[in-house]
């Protein structure tokens, strides 16, 4: 099949798992979307904008501590380690780390969107020319084949950002398991998680002065009319950021500004003023907390690098 043949099925696919997610989750009695689904070409134009925000602390702190630590993460993995990502993002991070580590034998980008697999392979093939750059097509959240070129020793995962923390503790849970189910005994990974913290700075995270992650939460809506023929009026919705402590985890909401009613497909969906669909859930991780989730996944902690601030962490764990 050619790549553009291949990119059009997996497009035509993600747009089937995207309307199935979507009635699903807004037919229950609390509307859900699924936070995978934000990230269209919009949305991650928009999550690199967020990025830059001076309330967003995760990303600058988290490359801060893969540059302050690099020594003592390249000393903690084995020479010739293959590198495997899971949901690259734009590269920076990966490139980052190829860098630090000694004579690393290939990288494996593990991501659902060709067009990201892309964007990152050129942009580690210039960053580290001479590594080799093998990229998976995949949802790294269900269960999928690494390439039989690379060896199964000295695999070491990197799932950076604090994505851990948009899943919920058991699913979390059940992905460090395939994780290691992918990596093998003995493979270590490199875990970015973000900590608890004061309310008021992790609400200001998810809800920037600018708007832009406004902008990214209602992106959602807008997606759903593009590819599925809805017809939400995103106008009458409004983006809402909450710090739930009782879970510790921030939550994000589209909250109804009105009554209203939606067709996706033959199903109409109607709205309460003020009611809301969750839309993400990011959780925020005490280090014991942490330790016990990767432990009851068959992972043991090896190090735990960490801020000034104490803001975020980055964990190296090894598969026992």
């Amino acid at each position: 099949m050619s790549h553009a043949l291949a990119n059009m099925d997996t497009a035509a696919g993600q747009r089937a798992a995207l309307r199935t997610d979507a009635l699903a989750g807004l037919s229950a009695p609390r509307k859900t979307l699924p936070c995978k689904w934000l990230y269209d070409a919009e949305g991650a134009r928009l999550f690199e904008a967020i990025t830059r925000q001076p309330e967003y602390y995760p990303t600058r702190t988290e490359i801060g501590i893969l540059r302050e630590q690099a020594p003592s993460i390249a000393a903690a993995v084995d020479p010739g380690a293959t590198v495997v990502e899971f949901g690259p993002g734009d590269g920076e991070k990966a490139v980052l780390l190829l860098s630090r580590l000694r004579t690393p034998a290939a990288y494996v980008p593990v991501e659902i969107a060709p067009e990201w697999l892309d964007a990152v392979a050129a942009r580690v093939s210039e960053g580290v020319p001479g590594v080799p750059v093998l990229p998976v097509v995949a949802d790294f959240t269900r269960s999928f084949a690494l390439p039989p070129a690379i060896p199964r020793s000295r695999r070491l995962g990197f799932f950076p950002g604090s994505t851990i923390g948009n899943f919920e503790p058991t699913e979390a849970a059940d992905l460090l398991r395939r994780f290691r189910g992918a990596l093998h005994p003995g493979a270590r990974l490199l875990l970015g998680a973000d900590l608890v913290k004061d309310p008021a700075v992790l609400e200001a995270a998810y809800d920037d002065a600018a708007g832009v992650t406004a902008a990214f939460n209602l992106n959602l809506l807008h997606r759903l009319n593009r590819e599925l023929g809805a017809d939400f009026d995103v106008s009458a919705f409004r983006h809402r950021a909450v710090w739930n402590a009782e879970e510790e985890r921030v939550e994000m909401h589209l909250v109804a500004t009105r009554a209203q009613r939606a067709r996706l497909g033959n199903r109409e969906i109607r709205f309460q003023a003020g009611e809301t669909i969750h839309t993400e859930s990011s959780h925020k991780y005490r280090p014991e907390r942490l330790e016990a989730l990767a432990g009851a996944a068959g992972w043991g902690a090896l190090e735990m690098w960490t801020d000034p601030g104490r803001l975020f962490s980055v964990w190296l764990l090894e598969a026992r």
